[in-house]
Parts: C-alpha cells; sequence; structure tokens
C-alpha cells in the first residue's frame, strides 16, 4: 500500500499534468514574415525607423499580445508579392477582405479595422461627376476610371471591370503615388481606391480631389495568413489577442490616433 506522501506525490502530479495540458502554448510556432509596404498612412517606410502606420501598429500589437514575432522583409510588387504569398514564401498580407477565393490559400484573423473603397475626381470637375451613383452610369457615360492592380474591390466592380476593360476605359495602377499621377495627368477622369490612402496622398502631391457620393465599398479587413506557412492554431492564437485588445480598447486607441492626425 502506498504511503500518505507517495499518494500525495501522485496527486500533485497529476494535477500539474492536467494543468499544464489545459493552457495553451503561447506565441506563434514560427516568425510571421511581412514584406514592407508604401501604402500611406496605413504603412510606409519611417526615416531610419523602419515601416510605420496605421496597420503597422495595429499589426505589431496584435502580434505582440499573441505573443508572435513579425520579421519585415524588403519591398516587392503587389502581384508578385501574392504569388510569393500563395507558395508560403511570405505569410501575411494586410487589410485583406475574405472572400471564398481567397480561403483556397489564405486564412483570416476576425476584422481589426474597417475600409472604405471610393471613387474620386478631380475637384474642378466635379460637378460633372457628382451624380454617378454606380458602375453603370460610368459606363452610359464613357468614362474612363483608374483602379489598382490587385485587390477585392466588391461585387460591383467585379461585374462591371469586364465591361470597363471591353471598352478600353479602365487603366490599372501599382501605388496609389502613381495612380494620382496618372490621373492629374489625364490618363482617365475617376480614380478607385481606399478613401483614407487617396486623400493622404493628394495632400502630400498637392491635388485637389473630390470624393463622389457613391461608396464602392465599406467593410471590415482582417489580417491574411498564407495557409502554406501558418497554422490554424497560430490563427486562433491572434484571434485572441485581437479580441483581448478589442475589449481593453488598445486597437480602439491606435484607430482613433490615425482619425485624429
Amino acid at each position: 500500500m502506498a504511503s500518505r506522501r507517495t499518494l500525495t506525490l501522485l496527486v500533485l502530479g497529476a494535477l500539474a499534468g492536467a494543468l499544464g495540458a489545459a493552457q495553451p502554448a503561447l506565441g506563434c510556432s514560427r516568425p510571421i514574415r511581412l514584406i514592407g509596404d508604401e501604402w500611406p498612412p496605413y504603412a510606409y517606410s519611417a526615416d531610419g525607423a523602419g515601416q510605420t502606420g496605421l496597420d503597422i501598429e495595429l499589426t505589431t500589437a496584435i502580434l505582440r499580445e499573441a505573443g508572435c514575432t513579425l520579421v519585415s522583409e524588403p519591398y516587392v510588387p503587389a502581384l508578385r508579392r501574392l504569388l510569393m504569398f500563395q507558395r508560403g514564401e511570405t505569410d501575411l498580407l494586410l487589410a485583406a477582405s475574405d472572400t471564398p477565393e481567397r480561403r483556397r490559400f489564405a486564412r483570416f484573423s476576425s476584422p481589426y479595422r474597417n475600409e472604405s473603397i471610393a471613387l474620386f475626381g478631380l475637384a474642378q470637375e466635379f460637378d460633372r461627376y457628382r451624380a454617378i451613383a454606380g458602375f453603370d452610369q460610368l459606363l452610359a457615360q464613357d468614362l474612363a476610371l483608374l483602379a489598382p492592380t490587385a485587390g477585392w474591390y466588391g461585387k460591383q466592380y467585379e461585374r462591371a471591370r469586364p465591361r470597363l476593360q471591353a471598352k478600353a476605359r479602365l487603366s490599372t495602377f501599382g501605388t496609389v503615388q502613381q495612380g494620382l499621377r496618372m490621373l492629374a495627368a489625364g490618363r482617365a477622369q475617376l480614380i478607385m481606391g481606399d478613401v483614407a490612402a487617396l486623400e493622404h496622398e493628394a495632400r502630400n502631391q498637392k491635388l485637389a480631389l473630390r470624393q463622389l457620393p457613391f461608396v464602392v465599398r465599406q467593410a471590415p479587413v482582417h489580417l491574411m495568413f498564407s495557409r502554406a506557412s501558418i497554422s490554424a492554431a497560430d490563427v486562433a492564437l491572434i484571434n485572441g489577442a485581437i479580441a483581448r485588445l478589442e475589449r481593453n480598447g488598445t486597437l480602439k486607441a491606435i484607430r482613433s490616433g490615425y482619425v485624429a492626425r
């Protein structure tokens, strides 16, 4: 018959094992690689201080809370970046819309902010476009549109895109800076993109823009992780971190700081 001391040790050992099994592993299973981008105010290179911006601050806070390490990698163009992501050669894309097509090669976090996509024209020509309430009217007026090379901008745009291309009324741009230079040069009458990014760059270029009343898309965005390199367990850890930081107000404070700028 075991002694009382032996029984106590056995019970304590069993309790320790059970408690250890109940505790989730802390931290991601691997460092998370993110390719640097130039997309102010969301992500851009600060002088000698690496990347900063709204999405960088939010992502850094979320991964730190989850116990994960973020590794910044050199900039590559958007289309090449997407191919690298699909192959698992980089792990994370920011501000992504959750679509069924992307779920074949990606895992999505919980939402971490909202985005607004809209159409803009030059301020001096705004009266010509203020009544446009959809892509059908844009096509009917035979207007040309500048749109980002990559990304998901909603079902209305996806339906209109083939018709715009067939009429040679669609040109694409790789960066917001490039897109606004194309607009100023008369390559199209309207430009589509993220509201904050277009307004930010227009101020830099001293370009007077006006937003059309028609809003293309307003929706939450997510951190998008490569299925080829990041596990569902790691994404679950990150979702837990997002939930905690939303509850304690950390993410709201970061977002509010950029709205106030």
